[in-house]
């Protein structure tokens, strides 16, 4: 065997259409390091002054390749007459905080909590309750600047070296904001049916400063671009896909790719049929890829529903590093995984998406044995 690659070398490699000397192997720990410190036990060492540090080293340390991490280059202001007031409150571990915007036209509120069992924010109460609201939402759109903010990104370039990639987010789409952030699925699918000429205005004001954000993200340090909108097929399916969405991916896949950038869409869960709407849009990698027995589609059928070109990440259900899940299951499914991603030629084994809390470090370094076993091409 010559000389090994390094993951960063890894994923170039792929993402230039070429064949690396092994599967690379990369994932997202943020979900389960907010677990362990929560929880309080993580290792001593993990807990640095410096989180960034800290978390670095805990990918290193158990052969996990680091590549995601959320991170928009960009700060964000506003002007005219808008006023944000932020109330936070506990009961018991779990916190609530309430958002009030106050604009001309009214104001608008929403309300999200964190479950200190499940570990993760979630929303109580949407900013948006119906299309009446739009005219609002426009106006703290139409009144937010952004600015350059590359700090992260040169430190990252710095310190992941040749464990990975750094990569930023643009913001989501139009539609995805309101669904996953401002309204819901609910609230935005009786608009596009009571007022869509008031949500499609609504739309392209966003567009319209997202572009702006968009544009300090392709100048950002860094290999690849992401947009985090979170799909999955049956949230948005391929006609409100088709409808609001693939003409802003489709642009913005483009400006990346000519400026020698790559891009990353996340799509987890149910992957038929958005998957071939999402590679048909010009993404080079569909990120966080869910295969059955989780997700909906066995991993061989994957391909079938994409292009040739377009790299599967993913392929390991983040609740299999979970204790319920034995030592030989998970071994099972990892080495076969590798052998159909061997085959596919294609891929990057990644979570899909995060390694879930009550996961074991332990399970994790698992992973980087078993590539080293059964990953070599």
């Amino acid at each position: 065997m010559g000389q090994l690659m390094t993951t960063r070398e890894r994923v170039l490699t792929i993402l230039k259409g070429k064949k690396p000397d092994r599967i690379p192997w990369l994932a997202d720990l943020s979900y389960l390091a907010t677990y362990l410190n929560d929880e309080k036990i993580m290792p001593d060492k993990y807990l640095m002054p410096d989180h960034e540090a800290g978390l670095h080293k805990l990918h290193r340390d158990h052969g996990v390749g680091f590549y995601l991490q959320g991170y928009f280059p960009y700060r964000t202001s506003y002007s005219g007459d808008i006023k944000f007031t932020e109330e936070s409150t506990k009961s018991g571990p779990d916190t609530t905080s309430m958002t009030t915007v106050s604009t001309p036209f009214g104001k608008m509120q929403a309300v999200w909590e964190y479950v200190y069992s499940t570990h993760s924010w979630g929303p109580k109460e949407f900013m948006i309750k119906d299309v009446s609201d739009l005219k609002k939402l426009r106006y703290m759109y139409e009144h937010m600047h952004f600015e350059p903010d590359y700090g992260l990104a040169n430190r990252r370039v710095e310190e992941v070296g040749d464990n990975g990639i750094v990569l930023c987010y643009i913001p989501k789409s139009p539609i995805m904001e309101l669904i996953a952030l401002q309204a819901g699925i609910e609230t935005v699918s009786y608009m596009a049916v009571d007022d869509e000429d008031e949500l499609n205005e609504t739309l392209a004001v966003m567009e319209k400063k997202f572009d702006e954000a968009c544009e300090i993200v392709l100048a950002a340090p860094g290999d690849c671009f992401m947009s985090p909108d979170n799909l999955s097929s049956e949230v948005i399916g391929v006609s409100l896909y088709n409808r609001y969405a693939k003409a802003y991916h489709q642009k913005w896949c483009k400006r990346f790719k000519d400026v020698g950038k790559y891009s990353f869409v996340h799509l987890d869960g149910t992957i038929k049929p958005l998957i071939t709407e999402l590679c048909d849009a010009g993404f080079d990698v569909i990120e966080a890829v869910t295969p059955a027995p989780v997700g909906s589609v066995p991993f061989e059928d994957i391909r079938a529903l994409m292009n040739d070109t377009a790299i599967i990440w993913g392929g390991i259900p983040g609740g299999f590093f979970h204790p319920s899940v034995d030592d030989e299951s998970f071994d099972l499914f990892v080495i076969d995984l590798l052998h159909k991603m061997k085959t596919d030629g294609r891929c990057v084994l990644g979570v899909a998406d995060q390694v879930v809390p009550h996961s074991t470090l332990k399970r994790v370094a698992r992973v980087e044995e078993l590539v080293e076993q059964y990953g070599y091409y």
